[in-house]
């Protein structure tokens, strides 16, 4: 497992950086699937522009540590073999990444739901603090913890 939460532009992931360490894992012979999902600042909603997203956390370490708990539930539940989350943290602008993941498993089935719930579960049992500065106000979510 390999879980980070990072200040952007003081470390650097791509979706091919988190596949290239799923590819590494000892299970690899026994996998037949890789999914990812990558989510990034949507610019526009309706007639709301947005102009930036601050994105924080209060304790790197300790949300770094609960996401870890979080992936090691659902690698059990779905039969997975690897987890990989690098959730950035920051300020940011219309198509910077925010969120990746990458989960490594022995058929679609099970690899696409561990997908989905580590999405789930990362977006509301996390501790972030989102907001949003858009043309109609600034919209503060928080999340988790």
């Amino acid at each position: 497992m390999f879980v980070k939460v990072v200040k952007k532009d003081d470390e650097y992931y791509t979706i091919a950086d988190i596949v290239d360490i799923l590819k590494k894992n000892d299970n690899i012979d026994d996998s037949g699937a890789i999914f990812t999902f990558e989510g990034f600042v949507r610019g526009k909603e309706d007639i709301k522009k947005v102009d930036k997203l601050l994105l924080t956390t209060p304790n790197k370490e300790k949300t770094e540590k609960k996401i870890g708990e979080i992936l090691e539930e659902i690698k059990t539940k779905h039969g997975v073999f690897d987890i990989v989350v690098v959730h950035f943290v920051g300020e940011f602008y219309t198509g910077d990444s925010l969120f990746l993941v990458g989960v490594l498993g022995p058929h679609r089935t099970e690899t696409l739901d561990a997908l989905s719930e580590t999405i789930e579960r990362t977006k509301y049992d996390v501790d972030f603090k989102k907001e949003e500065i858009a043309n109609t106000g600034t919209t503060t979510i928080l999340c988790g913890g």
